[in-house]
C-alpha cells in the first residue's frame, strides 16, 4: 500500500498583519485630519440607524458628520439617513462584515469631505465584524433589550473588541424580560474597561449623554494628536 507523503508548512507571521497595518495607517490619517471614526456593530435590528438619526438631529449642524451604511442588499438605511446627514451606501452583496477597502471606497463616494465625526454602520452581525479593523477610533456595540441580556456572554469576542456598549430600545423594558444590570455585568466580565450607556432613540433618552461621550472621546484624540506633533527639545 502506498503511503501518501505530505509536507507541513508553518506560517510564523500574522496573516492579518498587512490589513492591520493598512488600518493603522488610515486611522493615523483620520487623526491628523481631526476625523473621529466610530464603528457601530450589533445584531440586525438593534437600532443602529435610529441611533444615527437621533445623533444627527441632536447635533443639528453643531458637528460635521457623515455615515457609511453597510448592508448586504438595498439602500433603505442610507435613504432613511439622507435627510439628516451626508451618507454613502456600502453594499457587501452577501458578505457578513465590512472591510477597510469598502470603507475607503465609501469615503471617495462622499467626496472625502472635511468631517468631525465619521460613523460606520456595520453589517448586522455579532460574529464576523469583531475580526476586522476599519480604522476606527471607537468600536461600539449596540445591545437591544429585544436581543436578550445574555448576548455579552454568548458572543464575547465582539464585546471584547469594543470600547463602549449601548443598551438600546430601553423604552421597551417594561415589556421584555431584559435585565440591564445582568447585561452590563456580563459585558464587564468580558471587557472590564467597557463604557456602558443606556438609550432610547425613539424617545431621545440618553442621546445627550451619548453625544457628550463622543465629543469627549474626540477631544482626547485631538489632544493626543497635538501631543504627538509637538516638537521635542533638543539639548
Amino acid at each position: 500500500m502506498n503511503e501518501t507523503s505530505f509536507k507541513r508548512v508553518v506560517v510564523r507571521r500574522d496573516v492579518m498583519a498587512e490589513a492591520k497595518a493598512d488600518a493603522t495607517a488610515q486611522r493615523q490619517q483620520f487623526s491628523e485630519r481631526g476625523v473621529f471614526v466610530v464603528n457601530l456593530v450589533s445584531s440586525p435590528g438593534a437600532g443602529k440607524t435610529a441611533l444615527l438619526e437621533a445623533t444627527a438631529k441632536f447635533w443639528n449642524g453643531k458637528h460635521r458628520m457623515a455615515v457609511l451604511v453597510g448592508d448586504l442588499e438595498t439602500e433603505r438605511d442610507a435613504e432613511r439617513l439622507a435627510p439628516f446627514t451626508s451618507v454613502a451606501q456600502l453594499t457587501t452583496g452577501g458578505a457578513c462584515h465590512l472591510q477597510l477597502s469598502l470603507v475607503q471606497r465609501g469615503l471617495a463616494a462622499l467626496g472625502d469631505p472635511e468631517l468631525d465625526f465619521l460613523f460606520i454602520e456595520n453589517v448586522g452581525n455579532l460574529v464576523c465584524p469583531a475580526a476586522h479593523d476599519l480604522a476606527e477610533h471607537l468600536r461600539v456595540a449596540l445591545l437591544s433589550v429585544t436581543d436578550g441580556d445574555d448576548k455579552p456572554g454568548k458572543y464575547p469576542k465582539i464585546f471584547r473588541s469594543c470600547q463602549a456598549m449601548l443598551i438600546s430600545k430601553t423604552d421597551l423594558l417594561p415589556y421584555v424580560p431584559f435585565r440591564v444590570e445582568a447585561a452590563i455585568h456580563d459585558a464587564l466580565l468580558v471587557q472590564p474597561s467597557l463604557h456602558c450607556l443606556t438609550i432610547s432613540s425613539l424617545h431621545d433618552s440618553g442621546i445627550d449623554v451619548w453625544c457628550r461621550f463622543l465629543e469627549a472621546q474626540r477631544e482626547t484624540m485631538l489632544a493626543s494628536r497635538s501631543e504627538s506633533l509637538r516638537p521635542t527639545n533638543v539639548v
